[in-house]
């Protein structure tokens, strides 16, 4: 796997942030208002606009800094660690003065994504209660505006909020959730910055002067370049025409959708990035929960680098060393197969499991959470605890199981292969519902697949082997879009889905 640098000339443009550098008085982007929470126990910047030359004061609890806007007029301090808790004052003075109220410190962490992640806790299971229990005032949550714009944003509208049942019920599930299990094991503010966007691709939360670094994403750009020039403003006011006449004509069948203007959507390559991501990077933070996936799940072998320079990129930019970034795997979707059979998002997982090779990742295993007939899965909190395991576990010293277990070898014996797994907890592993393990599949050389019969014969150990299969090569397990296993440790982590083969799967070659 191929790491990746972001380019000097783009960190540099990343960290003049700001707003409108026609004014005189000192401004901050809205990352920064009443109500946040700043990361405790590091250093983090502030940063704004004033008018060139100005001096510009920033001030909280005992400590106070100065900076000089510059002849752009961006300016920015960087804060002492602070102490947790509050409420603080921050106080930015330059030619006016600005003053922040009911700052904490404590835990940041950003929920980002496509639509599982902005799912919101008003459509999840088990809502009223989870609404109505809600009442964390040490918890503040701030949602990013979905803009898609191939110019970079210094600014969005926004700001912070303290949870309560009145504020909570349309955040991110996944994010309130996973916030409240961090709240209440550490007892710390924390603040939650939900910038998810439903049907997002991974490529559009990455700069473009990054994919153009990189000639594995010159076709796709070539290709959104000519689908965007072929788009004039005049093709689209006619979409809109037309759908306002079938809507005064009493909405006949059949039923339209309203038209969007794709070159401000969130599969343009980059949109997001400049949109939504830009205005907040550099914001302290501890890391990232990501769910995504679902849109790329067509071109899965891309996802295998494209994943990880999305990860790399940001981590450059932010400026905080390898932060944390835990992201979840797809869910079990669409009918379930009588026969093993190839598929997309099985591919799309594995592409995801790859990316653990990244230093500081980890991935939230939910096979078993999904639902067929839905891609979005009203079970958020079995997401956010295995989010929140990988968060306690490996960043706040907790001694719990946070990795599903996962295949680390083959050794084959006749027509038998036995299976040795890693992160399996010391009970060993498990199957849920009946004994016999379910989900795995064998081929021989001609790469036909039958399902297998399974048992469980150590602790990390299964064996494996299929009477219509008396020579074995490989071995894949819950390789499906929705698959039928049952295998999982004793915490209730499932086994990651994976093939001991390197056969080229049906994404190979899919690159836009």
């Amino acid at each position: 796997m191929r790491l990746f640098k972001v380019p000097l000339p783009l960190v540099a443009s990343i960290i003049s942030l700001g707003v409108s550098s026609l004014q005189a008085d000192v401004t901050l982007p809205n990352i920064f208002g009443d109500h946040m929470v700043l990361q405790r126990e590091q250093a983090n910047p502030v940063w704004g606009k004033a008018e060139a030359g100005e001096k510009v004061t920033v001030t909280i609890d005992e400590q106070s800094h100065t900076a000089v806007a510059g002849t752009d007029g961006n300016w920015c301090v960087k804060l002492d660690p602070l102490a947790v808790g509050g409420p603080y004052q921050l106080t930015v003075k330059g030619n006016n003065t600005l003053t922040f109220e009911d700052v904490l410190a404590g835990e940041v962490w950003i929920c980002s994504g496509q639509s599982n992640m902005q799912w919101s806790l008003n459509n999840s299971n088990h809502a009223d209660v989870e609404i109505a229990s809600a009442n964390y005032p040490e918890i503040r949550l701030i949602s990013v505006p979905q803009v898609g714009t191939q110019e970079a944003q210094e600014n969005f509208n926004g700001q912070w909020q303290a949870c309560s049942p009145r504020t909570v019920a349309n955040f991110s599930a996944v994010g309130y959730l996973f916030g409240s299990r961090i709240h209440n094991a550490l007892g710390v503010p924390v603040g939650l910055i939900n910038n998810a966007w439903g049907g997002s691709a991974a490529e559009a939360w990455v700069p473009r002067e990054v994919l153009e670094a990189d000639d594995g994403y010159t076709e796709l750009l070539n290709s959104w370049d000519a689908k965007v020039a072929a788009y004039t403003d005049e093709k689209h006011a006619a979409k809109v025409a037309e759908f306002k006449a079938w809507q005064a004509a009493g909405s006949p069948k059949p039923n339209k959708r309203a038209p969007r203007d794709f070159r401000a959507g969130q599969h343009r390559p980059a949109n997001i990035f400049n949109g939504v991501l830009h205005p907040t990077i550099g914001y302290g933070m501890r890391g990232v929960i990501w769910y995504q996936g679902e849109s790329n799940a067509g071109r899965a072998y891309q996802y295998r680098e494209l994943f990880p320079l999305m990860i790399s990129t940001w981590r450059d930019l932010w400026r905080q060393g390898n932060f944390p970034f835990y992201w979840v795997q797809l869910a079990d979707f669409q009918a379930e197969l009588d026969a093993p059979a190839e598929s997309a998002w099985a591919e799309l997982r594995e592409a995801q499991t790859m990316a653990l090779a990244l230093t500081n990742t980890g991935e939230a295993v939910i096979i078993d959470a999904g639902e067929g007939r839905d891609i979005h899965p009203r079970d958020k909190q079995t997401v956010a605890n295995r989010l929140a395991r990988l968060a306690l576990a490996n960043d706040y010293g907790y001694n719990m199981a946070s990795q599903s277990p996962r295949y680390a070898s083959m050794e084959t014996t006749g027509n038998t292969i036995t299976l040795t797994f890693d992160h399996v907890s010391p009970a060993g592993l498990y199957t849920f519902d009946v004994k016999q393990p379910i989900g795995f599949a064998v081929a021989g050389a001609d790469k036909v697949f039958a399902w297998a019969d399974a048992k469980i014969v150590a602790k990390n150990k299964v064996r494996v082997s299929s009477a219509s299969v008396p020579h074995p090569v490989a071995v894949r397990y819950a390789w499906a879009n929705n698959p039928v296993a049952n295998l999982q440790d004793r915490n209730g982590l499932p086994v990651t889905p994976f093939r001991t083969d390197d056969w080229p799967g049906i994404t190979v070659n899919n690159v836009r």
